[in-house]
């Protein structure tokens, strides 16, 4: 469901996302403490398969590589190290693509282990061409490659039933679950439970319910779990509690009452699915996904989830260690010229808003005079601003001041590119960010950035107008949703054309 399809309006005095407004009761916040933490991630799975199955693959070709095309100890032969990293990496990525990493996979294997051995089989085909239209097979002893497809044919089976043990091991034992929050306790939600309850494959752990309805009102409070406050509540307990799924127990015909809870509830990064066993109207069934045989209608994914986030994380620290290596002597100079510019430490910490809301002190180098410091940013920087000292108006002007934050993203709680993380006081038109635009914070389902879409577009520096912040989160919003590789590898190229000496900025 597309983010431009929840009809809402472009701003208000409020915040309709309930954006922390609605503390929660003492027996929600106990759950959400509990819930901070998870065993298993399912990013964790998604790696440690593909490392299962790429490993493997490589082990094989090296083994009979060893001991036949090689034996006694001869010297051993560069090119072939050439198939033996990217075959398994080639099928690796095509099994990825084909969702064969996915859980379902795993919890029925014997429907993908034909699709698995049939990647396997078309990367092989595939290179055999190359060496036949290249005439380099020659090269390569044809027994090795026989005895290679057949046993990593084989192994990629082996594989899959081995870790669909596992899988159903760590299922029972809860450290695989999915947690998800029930919206609504009516009669749908009864019978939600009841099919979940019916599926030998179910990994779903319902936490709780959130129902405007009081005590028994809420049916589905009598089949055993908790009602843990009102929906207004559940975006505070989403920030809180580590949960990968809200279920909307809600019928179809109660259109605008879900359209509602979507205004509120799309700022959350978790999965939001509509419960649609109950309903007599049926959709494609690319439409649905399910548990076992149970139908959920797919109202918005988790951005940038799973293995997706695992690439991004790698992606990070790859060239954030990079960056910090090539760029340490300009910020040792930095550092240098603002100790001798004015008194005070070089670096300068911020508290803001990261992921989901949570907050997180960024690295800047200090561009302010100590005494005028402005820590949560209640007034943002203006033009000929007299806060600011003379070499800090050089590194905000070539963003120089923002080289720390490479640090952060070390850390983990900032990343190379995403959306900006705006201070806790910051405002547009006199008033704080979240009350100006509607669903401000669904730009905190990912992770912040140092550098992002909207900065790369010129949407940065003040934002003394409603339009500037509206457009800097539509471009963040963009970028949520177009997210890949290679989209942040294209900003980040882009960064130092468009931010070193940028009207905007000051």
């Amino acid at each position: 469901m597309s983010l431009a399809n929840v009809d809402a309006p472009k701003a208000s005095g409020k915040d309709p996302s309930g954006a922390g407004h609605s503390a929660l009761n003492l027996a929600a916040a106990r759950v959400a403490a509990n819930l901070r933490h998870r065993p298993v991630s399912v990013a964790f799975l998604a790696t440690f398969l593909r490392l299962a199955d790429f490993v493997t693959l490589f082990a094989i070709g090296a083994a009979i590589y060893a001991l036949y095309v090689v034996p006694g100890g001869e010297a051993y032969s560069l090119h072939y190290l050439f198939p033996l990293i990217i075959l398994p990496a080639l099928t690796v990525s095509l099994i990825g693509t084909f969702k064969g990493y996915a859980l379902p996979a795993y919890r029925r294997p014997l429907g993908y282990i034909g699709k698995t051995a049939g990647l396997w089989a078309a990367v092989f085909g595939c290179f055999s061409l190359f060496i036949f239209f290249f005439r380099a097979g020659e090269d390569f002893s044809r027994l090795w490659l026989a005895v290679w497809f057949v046993c990593g044919f084989a192994s990629l089976g082996i594989v899959r039933l081995m870790m669909a043990r596992l899988v159903r091991e760590w299922t029972r034992n809860g450290l695989l679950e999915r947690r998800a929050v029930l919206v609504g306790g009516g009669p749908e939600a009864v019978a939600l439970i009841h099919a979940l309850d019916a599926e030998p494959d179910n990994d779903i752990r319902i936490c709780g319910i959130f129902d405007d309805r009081e005590g028994d009102r809420a049916p589905a409070v009598q089949e055993g779990f908790p009602r843990l406050g009102r929906i207004d509540e559940l975006v505070e307990f989403g920030r809180r509690a580590q949960i990968d799924m809200l279920i909307v127990a809600l019928p179809l015909t109660a259109e605008r009452r879900l359209l509602e809870m979507m205004k509120r509830l799309w700022v959350l990064p978790v999965d939001i699915r509509l419960a649609a066993h109950t309903t007599r109207l049926r959709f494609r069934p690319r439409a649905y996904s399910f548990i076992g045989s149970v139908p959920f209608l797919d109202l918005f994914d988790k951005p940038i989830a799973g293995w997706d986030s695992v690439v991004k994380r790698v992606f990070d620290v790859t060239f954030a260690s990079l960056a910090l290596a090539a760029l340490s002597p300009i910020m040792l100079a930095v550092a240098v010229a603002i100790k001798l510019d004015s008194r005070g430490p070089a670096l300068f910490r911020q508290r803001r808003y990261g992921f989901n809301n949570e907050l997180i002190e960024v690295f800047k180098f200090r561009s302010m005079y100590v005494e005028m410091a402005d820590a949560n940013a209640a007034k943002l920087a203006t033009r000929d601003d007299p806060r600011i000292t003379r070499v800090g108006r050089f590194i905000r002007k070539t963003s120089l001041d923002e080289l720390p934050q490479l640090i952060n993203v070390l850390k983990g709680n900032l990343s190379l590119v995403g959306p900006r993380p705006h201070a806790l006081l910051a405002k547009a038109a006199d008033q704080l960010y979240e009350q100006v635009v509607d669903g401000y914070f669904a730009r905190h389902r990912v992770k912040p950035g140092i550098t992002g879409w909207a900065q790369v577009n010129g949407w940065r520096g003040e934002t003394d107008t409603q339009e500037k912040l509206e457009r800097r989160v539509e471009h963040d919003q963009f970028y949520i949703e177009n997210w890949s590789v290679l989209f942040d590898l294209y900003i980040l190229l882009l960064t130092p054309f468009r931010l070193f000496n940028d009207e905007a900025a000051y």
